[in-house]
């Protein structure tokens, strides 16, 4: 008997094939069958008209010091996350020596916008080592199951002492080996990565830049050279990317053999760096490199409030003023005096602070009922009160103090440069792309961008034109994202994955409006924002919320390392056959992107029709044998063929490709240069004509590697 079976839903599985009505059975937490009409459960749960889909895998959260205290994870588990990590931009909290803990609070403070004292008050630092420190976080069962990455600036101040807290500082070449020996060990406790921050953006409290942000090529290697020897791990970068950056961080992929994974953004200094960076990373992508762009799904912004970090009041002598009241009492005083009110934006002081909120106001916005997450230029502030004849400041003041003087404004500063999210869009449908950038922990009294998981399917399923298909979208931040920190035995709803689940009722599903709490250690604040529609989330098997309540349950642990998934399998996202107007590509990893659906058409290839490629030498293919199940015109009338093409003296052969397609050429063209990692190299397969159009609707191809240690993308 089944422990439990979820009944009737819309299993939306994480792989990007399209949606279908099923069961799903749970037994000891794992998934052990999806199929219509299953069997007896100890427990039924009713999901008709609801989609089930798997738990969000955000791989690009800051928890660092909440992890250690928190075991609700809030916000991102008010948003249908199971699985996070944490460690991202180069800063953390490991290594770290007794009695010098104030650096990386500092730091931490500085890049992430977390309170100095909530830090302080919250983090009990019962650790030296960054095993202890994984240690310390797997003593407490938390609500989502987590992971951590070791950071460039914990093992510079380690080792190098304060000349580590200087980005121009040099390390010694025995300083590099320690730093390379440190972060093996790092790895070898169950670090999924090392993470470092190269972008000017990101300075600690007192001002100083990063540590790693001009790291050379010396320091880099060393530690790459230890990554290849510990043989684990991503590459996590945040980075400007100036002139070479690029070539610099796939350099350092390259000698490590490991994964690289960015962050991408659109900044308003360099508006198309962005599209350059991108297409570098298609490019490493294309000579086989394991690389991926994290990407957001929504402006990247901050939000204006009373009692939020930034408002266009801050520096003013009479807010100062008010700062000795209490929160309620200072609202009803302004919302009371017109007089005060007046003076405020009248007597505004001369200074960099105000001067900025100028500029800012010019793309500053109500959030509005419902939310909108892509306003348009006209209705920022400064448009609105120059239609008005106000004063920016005055329209302002009068927003802010709506609701109680709760009311917060969304300013958008990246992936908005055109006043719409297009950009974003963009980079959404690149298949070399993956969810990120949600941040949750961090820039707590500035954004909680932690929600986005649950904006990504609103906005962009249901609200913005051109729609994106929910499937798509699901597989961006589940099988996705899972697969890129190695994570193989979730992010899909299949038997022997993890019963890490959300059933949703999407026709409900919505962010309530953003709210400024006081509930971090030492009263310090944070921005908060709950959900509608999560109707359950399970992690493990065990219900953990129903109807956006925690039940308590605390199933989640802390993950060491690389997960297997059933039987061994690396998740591949699952395999495509994608059918355009030149060629015909099979590729595992991931669904046709929506930018190809006008010219092209994707089929999900199911495991049930198996087919096969093994390799001897992993720059080689030895054998590859593909199973092709096709149905004609939805008739029950298939069509089977088993096609063979083997590489012979480094040249391509060629096979003719029998009855279910007469006349046509099959093609297996191994990638001329295959990369280190060989998750996307070999093979270029393509029909001269693209017969299959007429010949059947619906066509599925499946594919599993053998001998190689990951996926690999087939172009």
């Amino acid at each position: 008997m089944h422990d439990l079976v979820i009944r009737h839903g819309t299993v939306i599985d994480g792989t990007g094939a399209p949606s279908y009505r099923s069961d799903v059975a749970i037994t000891d937490g794992l998934i052990t069958a999806v199929e219509p009409q299953l069997g007896a459960a100890r427990r039924d749960l009713d999901a008709e008209g609801m989609l089930v889909a798997p738990g969000w895998v955000d791989i690009h959260t800051h928890y660092d010091g909440q992890a250690t205290w928190d075991p609700a994870m809030t916000p991102s588990s008010w948003h249908g996350v199971t699985t996070t990590i944490f460690g991202n931009c180069g800063v953390g909290f490991a290594p770290v020596r007794p009695g010098t803990e104030n650096f990386l609070i500092n730091l931490m403070e500085g890049v992430e916008d977390i309170p100095e004292i909530v830090l302080a008050e919250g983090v009990d630092f019962r650790w030296e080592s960054f095993g202890q420190y994984l240690d310390v976080l797997e003593e407490m069962p938390r609500v989502m199951d987590i992971g951590a990455q070791v950071a460039h600036a914990a093992l510079r101040f380690y080792v190098m002492g304060d000349r580590g807290a200087d980005h121009s500082a040099r390390p010694t070449e025995q300083e590099t080996v320690r730093m390379g020996q440190l972060l093996e060990e790092g790895l070898a406790a169950g670090a999924f990565g090392f993470t470092t921050s190269r972008t000017a953006k990101h300075r600690a409290a007192d001002g100083r830049p990063t540590p790693g942000l001009t790291a050379e090529h010396a320091e880099l290697a060393g530690l790459a050279r230890a990554m290849r020897r510990a043989g684990t791990g991503v590459i996590q970068v945040n980075s400007d990317f100036d002139d070479g950056e690029f070539r610099l961080l796939r350099s350092m992929a390259e000698l490590a053999e490991r994964p690289l994974s960015v962050l991408l953004v659109q900044m308003a200094i360099a508006p198309d760096r962005w599209a350059q960076t991108l297409a570098s990373v298609d490019q490493a992508c294309a000579d086989g490199c394991d690389v991926t762009a994290q990407v957001g799904s929504r402006p990247i912004g901050i939000l204006l409030g009373l009692e939020a970090s930034q408002h266009p009041f801050l520096t003013h002598p009479l807010w100062h003023e008010l700062q000795t009241l209490e929160p309620e009492t200072r609202i009803h005083r302004l919302t009371r005096d017109s007089q005060l009110r007046r003076r405020l934006v009248a007597e505004r002081p001369d200074d960099d602070h105000t001067r900025e909120m100028t500029t800012i106001l010019e793309q500053t916005f109500e959030l509005g009922d419902p939310l909108n997450y892509e306003p348009e230029f006209a209705a920022s502030i400064a448009s609105r009160a120059r239609t008005a004849g106000r004063d920016p400041f005055d329209l302002a003041l009068e927003l802010l103090l709506q609701d109680g003087g709760r009311t917060l404004l969304l300013h958008t500063f990246e992936n908005y440069c055109e006043g719409d999210l297009d950009v974003v869009y963009r980079m959404l449908v690149n298949r070399n792309t993956v969810c990120g950038i949600t941040d949750g922990g961090a820039h707590v009294g500035l954004i909680c961008d932690s929600s986005s998981p649950t904006s990504m399917l609103t906005h962009w399923a249901r609200v913005r034109g051109p729609r994106l298909p929910l499937e798509y979208l699901v597989h961006k931040q589940t099988a996705a994202t899972a697969r890129t920190y190695g994570l193989h035995d979730r992010g899909v709803i299949a038997p022997g994955y993890r019963a890490d689940l959300n059933i949703i009722d999407f026709s409900s599903l919505r962010l309530e409006r953003p709210i400024v709490v006081h509930d971090l250690p030492a009263g310090g604040k944070r921005i908060v924002q709950r959900s509608q529609g999560y109707r359950h989330t399970f992690v493990h098997g065990i219900e953990v919320a129903h109807d956006g309540e925690d039940t308590g349950a605390r199933p989640g642990r802390l993950l060491r390392g690389v997960r297997s998934g059933p039987n061994g399998r690396m998740l591949a996202g699952g395999w495509h056959l994608v059918i355009g107007p030149v060629r015909t590509m099979v590729q595992p990893d991931a669904p046709c992107s929506p930018a190809e659906t006008v010219s092209h058409t994707s089929f999900p290839l199911p495991e049930k029709t198996m087919g096969f490629l093994t390799s001897e030498y992993r720059p080689a293919i030895r054998f590859i044998a593909l199973h092709c199940l096709a149905t004609v015109c939805r008739s029950r009338i298939h069509v089977r063929e088993r096609l063979k093409a083997r590489r012979k003296s480094g040249r391509t052969r060629s096979t003719e490709s029998g009855t279910a397609f007469p006349g046509r050429r099959l093609h297996f063209r191994p990638n001329s240069k295959p990369g280190p990692f060989h998750r996307r190299s070999p093979i270029n397969c393509q029909f001269d004509q693209p017969a299959v159009h007429s010949l059947c609707s619906t066509v599925w191809l499946s594919g599993y590697t053998a001998g190689w240690p990951c996926a690999t993308r087939i172009q």
